[in-house]
């Protein structure tokens, strides 16, 4: 009776020990994940800011002569009803990749109108280099606030449309 009980024992350790390795390959899984999951956010992102970018840089090209440059709110960029036609430069407001809601911070030039947006993300950018030309300056970025969506800045001396 006595060898049973020391059999026993030894099940009762490989079952811990294989507990064990199962919950370190789930945790490594899980991690591998959750990188996967931040990229993946990543690219929606610069998808998405390149999306409003575009809007926002199609709206001021389109201004009719004595309307505001740019837009007064994101919903402008859906429907704008500046003309005798509506345009619509964005299908919708897309939501944050990283907080799952459509609550861009703006950039406003001194007139008020919106000339960029950001994330309200304070994360950490996995993405440090090799951006395309259009984001090259957000490899100095700390956060991903630091990468800013929008219009390049009006050049000086020229007269708005």
């Amino acid at each position: 009776m006595r060898l049973r009980e020391f059999q026993a024992g030894f099940t009762y350790v490989g079952v811990l020990i294989a507990v064990t390795i199962l919950g370190l390959a789930l945790s490594a899984v899980g991690q591998m994940w959750s990188v996967q999951a931040k990229r993946e956010r990543e690219r929606e992102l610069l998808f998405v800011g390149e999306q409003f970018r575009a809007a926002i840089v199609g709206y001021a090209a389109t201004t009719p002569p004595g309307k505001p440059r740019y837009p007064r709110s994101l919903d402008e960029l859906v429907e704008d009803r500046r003309g005798i036609i509506v345009r619509r430069h964005l299908r919708q407001v897309y939501p944050d990749p990283f907080t799952g809601l459509p609550d861009w911070e703006t950039v406003l030039a001194p007139d008020g109108g919106i000339v960029a947006v950001h994330s309200r993300h304070d994360g950490l950018p996995m993405k440090i280099g090799n951006f395309p030309p259009p984001f090259a300056k957000f490899e100095d970025a700390k956060t991903y606030r630091d990468w800013v969506f929008g219009a390049p800045p009006p050049r000086t001396g020229t007269t708005a449309r």
